[in-house]
C-alpha cells in the first residue's frame, strides 16, 4: 500500500507594508533598534539621534529588511514607561530613520494602541506587539483600523510578573492555542497580514523555551508566517554560562535550527551574522 503523503500547508508568503510588499520565500531580517536606557544587551547604545542614525546604517548596509525600533524595555522585572515618555523617544526616531532612509520598512515594537497608531502617522508600516493584544484591550481594533502587518507575540502575564513560575500543562499546545484563538479573532475582524512570534522568554522557563523550539513545525499548520527572536537571550547563556554581549555564536546556532523549523523572519541584534545564516539555510535547503 502508497504510504499517505505528509499534508503541507501553504502559509501566506507576501506582507503588504503599508503599500510596499515584503516578499518571505526567502526570510528576511528584522533589526532591532532600541531607544531605551535599559534594554537586556542595547540599552543606553543609542541615546542620541546620531547615534541612532548611525545604528539604523549600519543594519542597513548589513542587509536588514526591515528596522524594528522599540522605546520601552520589556525584560523581566522593568519599569513600565509612561505613555507620553514612549511616545517622546519612539516618533522622533521614526521620523528620522524614515528622513534619513525612505525606502527602509520600520517596525513599531509597543503594547499600546495609542502609541501603534502615533508610530503609524510617523512612518512605521509594521506593529511588532510582544503582548499579542492582552495589555491593551484596543490594539486589535488599532490594527485593524491601519491595516498594517502584525507581529502577534505570545506572553504569559507582563514583563513584570512573566517570569515568576511561569508553568504549563504543555507549553507548546497552549502557545498553539493562544494563537488559533487571537489570529481567528483578528481575521475576523478583518486582519490582512499577521506574523506570529513564540516570545522565547516570555513567561517561559529554560525548558520551556527549547520546547517551543523543538515544537515549531506545529505552527506551520496555522499558515501564518514565524517570526524567531532569540538573539542573546537568556536560552542561550544558561545553558553556555555566557553574558548576553558574548552570546552571538549561540543566537547563531539557534537561529539556524530555528530557519529549518519554519521560521521566516528573524529579529536579531546582529544582522550580518543573520543574513549569512539564512543563505546558509538556504543552499541546505537547496541540496536536500
Amino acid at each position: 500500500m502508497r504510504e499517505p503523503q505528509n499534508k503541507t500547508f501553504p502559509i501566506k508568503l507576501t506582507l503588504n507594508c503599508g503599500g510596499k510588499l515584503l516578499d518571505l520565500s526567502t526570510p528576511k531580517v528584522m533589526a532591532i533598534l532600541n531607544v531605551t536606557p535599559d534594554s537586556f544587551y542595547d540599552g543606553g547604545k543609542t541615546s542620541d539621534i546620531g547615534q541612532v542614525i548611525s545604528q539604523a546604517e549600519k543594519h542597513i548596509n548589513d542587509g536588514a529588511d526591515i528596522i524594528d525600533i522599540g522605546a520601552v524595555s520589556t525584560r523581566p522585572k522593568s519599569d513600565m514607561v509612561p505613555v507620553s515618555e514612549e511616545l517622546n523617544r519612539l516618533i522622533p526616531t521614526i521620523k528620522q530613520i524614515k528622513d534619513h532612509f525612505p525606502d527602509v520598512i520600520i517596525s513599531a515594537d509597543t503594547f499600546r494602541a495609542s502609541v501603534a497608531i502615533e508610530a503609524a502617522k510617523a512612518g512605521a508600516t509594521i506593529i511588532n506587539d510582544i503582548s499579542g493584544g492582552t495589555m491593551d484591550s484596543k490594539m486589535f481594533q488599532a490594527v485593524i483600523d491601519l491595516q498594517l502587518p502584525y507581529v502577534l507575540m505570545h506572553i504569559k502575564g507582563t514583563p513584570q510578573t512573566m517570569q515568576d513560575n511561569p508553568a504549563y500543562d504543555s507549553v507548546v499546545d497552549e502557545v498553539f492555542k493562544f494563537f488559533l484563538d487571537k489570529s481567528s479573532q483578528l481575521k475576523t475582524m478583518g486582519a490582512k497580514d499577521i506574523m506570529l512570534d513564540l516570545g522565547f522568554g516570555f513567561g517561559k522557563t529554560l525548558e520551556h523555551n527549547y520546547e517551543l523550539l523543538n515544537g515549531m513545525q506545529k505552527y506551520k499548520n496555522l499558515e501564518l508566517p514565524i517570526l524567531a527572536g532569540l538573539s542573546r537571550k537568556s536560552m542561550i547563556n544558561k545553558v553556555l554560562g555566557t553574558k548576553a554581549s558574548e552570546a552571538l555564536n549561540g543566537t547563531t546556532a539557534l537561529n539556524m535550527i530555528a530557519l529549518q523549523n519554519g521560521a521566516r523572519l528573524l529579529r536579531v541584534h546582529d544582522v550580518k551574522h543573520a543574513v549569512e545564516c539564512i543563505k546558509l539555510a538556504g543552499q541546505i535547503h537547496l541540496t536536500s
